[in-house]
């Protein structure tokens, strides 16, 4: 027995060593009897026989302080603050039939004389002529019950906040706990009558001040605090301070209580409190809470009016939750079987907000096919066309299904790029890289919007419109022998060649191409096309070929050249022919586009010219294949010799008498020399 009470001594004198002399440790379990020995209470604060120490009572303008008697040492010598932890309980029971006020704090100060306390909102804490003073040197945690309108920027009136040397807080947040099973956070109201556990700990080497509550029904202290603020006390904390607790009433009262005080300095945790042995505290008369016969009229008036406005609240919430449950079914998205193939699908509500609900002022074009709208995509930023087909039955489905399966999957740099697709009812919508230079029919001919005037644009150079029919006899290159499938786009013309920032050309619109494979002959379709572009075979055999895409990009060529629409409107003249009889004239040059004014070089519209009429010949056969077309142009193959260009069966004519075809340093091409049409 003697060696266990020794060994007893030994450590309790090994911890004692450990501690600093100056950390304080001390636990109120109750304050009555001897216990209280070291406790200093002034103003309206006492020991009540059953242990409970009361701040106030619920009289008006009352205000209460309780301090721990010695000094504690928070600033050692040459140091910091030094790590402090507090823990209590406190209980604040307002009387039947009053308002609760006006709240309570613990709080650190140099001297036990607050300066300029006084009661009411200023919780025994301060004076309005000593607030925000730094001379002050108080520190405290509020729980406060009653709200200053513009006086203290206060959040409420059941909040808790850290006041430094002013009532308006640092920090303050409506009084509450954070449940450990959930996160949520579940209110606490500070004047409930019911004993409420508050910890306040303070990180002096990392400066971190955390203040947590939470009712004693709550098994264990939550694990996340209700306040969590980095905080540095040095120019508040001398180097003794007295810690206790202050509290004050004003008109509106209530009895502050602390049932139960921990403290601890020099780092660990404050002693655990045993709730076994809280005491008791009285009750007002009546109930904390008073009958509802016995209410006040003033608060029964207060009661219907929020009831009214939290039914009108009601009402508004249910009907604007109805008009988005609404607008969310509209935009919903329902995927057929065949969707699941085709990757990159855009939901519906994203397209829709991207061109602010489709508005006319985003709207870039329309047409037959539909319309286009300029898009602004939220998740990536990026700026798209949206193109929205017209869904005239199965046409217009057949057309969105084929830009899908096609272009979808193929990449060319002068073919534009099919970013993604969305179908949803009857709207069908392609999504394509944006080409912030429009069409180059717009170049050409004028731009403007749908139902309004074109304005005249300002002409392409002849080195841009050179370069613009190269690029898109590459394309047509890769789609009729590079990719996996023989591609026949169908339908070339200036609409569906489209310009970027640099002026390069993207081939698009491929709402009519036929697929078949390398080798094969192609299937016999119905006729589609654009007036003008359609090649002679194509109306007679409905079967589409490469050779119908060479003959359009015939055309395109002497549209490029002469700035003219391949159909005259008005009066349907055209213009493969008017080129052929200016070329039998020996006058070919005489076609190119007047807006150049001379600016273009010679040799090279003669050769754009002669291969437009080559092009598009009268039978499929005699014209080139579009590689032949681009070495052409590119100067890979020199003009050999004179021969027929066949436009009709009747009406042949012979390059032997286009003088204006004679170059100086070669001849034309003969008709044997251009086989190839697909």
């Amino acid at each position: 027995m003697a060696l266990r009470v020794r060994l007893t001594v030994l450590t309790l004198l090994a911890l004692c060593i450990l501690r600093s002399s100056s950390d304080v440790d001390f636990i109120y379990n109750g304050f009555g009897g001897a216990s209280a020995a070291n406790l200093s209470v002034d103003g309206s604060a006492s020991v009540l026989l059953g242990g409970a120490l009361r701040l106030t009572t619920d009289g008006d303008y009352l205000m209460g302080h309780a301090f721990f008697g010695p000094p504690v040492r928070m600033v050692p010598s040459g140091g910091a603050v030094v790590s402090f932890s507090t823990a209590f309980v406190f209980d604040i029971v307002t009387a039947r039939g009053r308002g609760g006020g006006a709240g309570m704090a613990f709080v650190a100060a140099a001297s036990k004389a607050l300066p300029g306390a006084s009661p009411s909102l200023y919780l025994g804490l301060l004076g309005e002529d000593t607030m925000g003073n730094s001379s002050n040197h108080v520190f405290a945690v509020e729980f406060d019950t009653a709200q200053a309108p513009g006086l203290l920027n206060e959040i409420n009136d059941n909040h808790v906040g850290v006041d430094l040397n002013s009532l308006v807080s640092n920090v303050s947040e409506p009084a509450g706990y954070f449940a450990d099973d959930d996160g949520k956070k579940v209110t606490v109201k500070l004047e409930s009558g019911r004993p409420i556990r508050a910890w306040v700990d303070y990180d002096g080497r990392a400066k971190v001040l955390n203040v947590t509550i939470a009712p004693v029904s709550v098994a264990s202290r939550p694990r996340r605090p209700l306040i969590s603020q980095p905080l540095d006390l040095s120019p508040i904390f001398k180097q003794d301070m007295y810690v206790g607790f202050s509290a004050a009433t004003g008109k509106l009262a209530s009895s502050h209580y602390v049932l139960s005080w921990s403290f601890r300095t020099g780092g660990g945790a404050a002693q655990p409190i045993d709730l076994s042995q809280l005491p008791q505290v009285p009750k007002p008369p009546g109930g904390a809470v008073p009958p509802p016969h016995e209410l006040p009229r003033s608060t029964v008036i207060e009661i219907s009016a929020l009831s009214f406005v939290a039914t009108l609240l009601a009402i508004a919430a249910a009907i604007v939750a109805a008009i988005w449950l609404r607008r969310r079914a509209a935009l919903a998205d329902t995927l057929e079987e065949w969707e699941l193939d085709h990757p990159h699908r855009f939901p519906y509500k994203e397209l829709y907000k991207a061109t602010k609900g489709f508005k006319n002022s985003e709207l870039l074009g329309a047409g037959g096919f539909g319309q286009v709208y300029k898009g602004v995509l939220r998740r990536s930023g990026d700026v798209v066309a949206i193109k929205r087909i017209s869904n005239n039955g199965t046409q217009g489905m057949r057309e969105f299904v084929a830009e899908v399966a096609s272009l979808g999957r193929m990449r060319h740099r002068n073919l534009v790029e099919l970013r993604g697709w969305c179908k949803r009812g009857r709207d069908l919508l392609l999504v394509y890289e944006f080409m912030p230079n429009g069409s180059l029919d717009a170049h050409l001919f004028g731009f403007g919007r749908a139902g309004e005037p074109a304005r005249p644009p300002p002409p392409l150079s002849w080195e841009q419109r050179v370069g613009i029919l190269r690029g898109v006899a590459s394309g047509l290159v890769y789609l009729h022998e590079e990719w996996e499938q023989v591609v026949v786009h169908r339908d070339v013309k200036p609409s569906n060649v489209l310009l970027g920032a640099d002026m390069a050309p993207r081939l698009g619109d491929f709402g009519l191409a036929r697929l078949y494979e390398h080798g094969a002959d192609p299937a016999t379709t119905r006729v589609v096309g654009t007036l003008g572009y359609m090649s002679p075979e194509i109306v007679v055999t409905g079967r589409a070929t490469a050779a119908t895409d060479v003959f359009a990009f015939g055309v395109l060529l002497l549209e490029v050249a002469c700035g003219c629409r391949p159909i005259e409107p008005g009066t349907g003249a055209s213009l493969v022919r008017w080129v052929r009889e200016l070329g039998v004239k020996g006058d070919l040059v005489h076609a190119v586009d007047g807006r150049l004014e001379g600016c273009y070089d010679v040799e090279e519209a003669k050769l754009v010219l002669w291969l437009g009429l080559v092009c598009s010949q009268t039978r499929p056969e005699a014209r080139p294949s579009m590689r032949q077309v681009c070495q052409y142009l590119d100067g890979e193959v020199d003009v050999q010799e004179a021969a027929m260009v066949v436009f009709a069966d009747d009406d042949p004519v012979e390059l032997s008498s286009l003088a204006s075809l004679t170059w100086s340093s070669c001849a034309t091409v003969s008709a044997g020399s251009l086989q190839g049409g697909r």
